[in-house]
């Protein structure tokens, strides 16, 4: 039987009953839950993007925080207004909550103390932030239930960290960005085409464009699916990308 430490992986599926059992008596009582989105990312990223992204930052995270486990990701969020573009799947609001509301359930009645949630798609901090007093109040005293849901916090770590690894913050939209862009070709590179970067809609979205977007999908706002640009995306800014990103989750979930 073997504990977390020595196995090098932290995700629970991966673990046996007897692994989890040690893991709990041992003091891992936290357990993150990666969640994201299979939408569209322009005509240059995988659908999978911001599953692929939650995960890598899980692992950091998790290790980060220390005596922490990672719960299976929530592949697929609310993605309605991508609906416009073939091929993204989106689940209700009530649909993402009941999850996340299941998964309290589960891990709290194991003796999971801590429960974190995070999104590596932006379009679910909105329905995270309604859900959060929801999913305290359904375990009560018997766990804290925590989630990152900060979109303008997390966009100005990904133009600091741009800046920092050599490239233009101004391409930083948000969606299919330099940001999102570079993050791939560190996480799953042969997933991206090189040959297909083209720019989108330029800068962040003002929030009469938001409403837009919102209401009439990202299509209104964005021929090609991307806000933002992601040409002079490089590995050294994915890198930086994931880096500041795990290090804002970490000072959050330990503030």
């Amino acid at each position: 039987m073997s504990k977390p430490e020595r196995t090098g992986d932290l995700r629970l599926e991966l673990m046996t009953f007897e692994d989890v059992s040690t893991a709990l008596r041992s003091g891992f009582d936290t357990v993150v839950v990666p969640c994201g989105a299979v939408e569209q990312h322009g005509p240059h990223l995988p659908l999978c993007m911001d599953a692929d992204h939650a995960e890598a930052l899980a692992n950091l995270v998790s290790r980060r925080l220390g005596r922490t486990l990672i719960a299976p990701t929530i592949r697929v969020g609310c993605s309605s207004h991508h609906l416009t573009f073939p091929g993204t799947i989106s689940i209700r609001p009530e649909t993402f909550e009941a999850m996340c509301s299941d998964y309290c359930a589960s891990l709290v009645r194991h003796g999971f103390s801590r429960i974190i949630f995070f999104s590596g798609h932006i379009g679910n901090f909105p329905v995270l932030r309604d859900m959060l007093p929801r999913l305290r109040r359904s375990v009560g005293k018997s766990a804290r239930i925590d989630a990152f849901v900060d979109s303008e916090a997390w966009l100005t770590a990904w133009r600091e960290a741009v800046a920092d690894a050599g490239g233009d913050p101004a391409a930083v939209g948000g969606h299919a960005d330099i940001a999102e862009t570079s993050l791939m070709m560190k996480i799953r590179p042969d997933s991206v085409r090189t040959d297909r970067f083209e720019p989108g809609h330029i800068g962040l979205l003002s929030p009469d464009q938001l409403d837009l977007m919102w209401k009439n999908g990202i299509s209104s706002v964005t021929r090609n699916g991307i806000i933002g640009d992601p040409r002079g995306s490089t590995v050294a800014i994915g890198e930086s990308c994931l880096e500041r990103i795990a290090g804002l989750l970490v000072d959050a979930f330990k503030a």
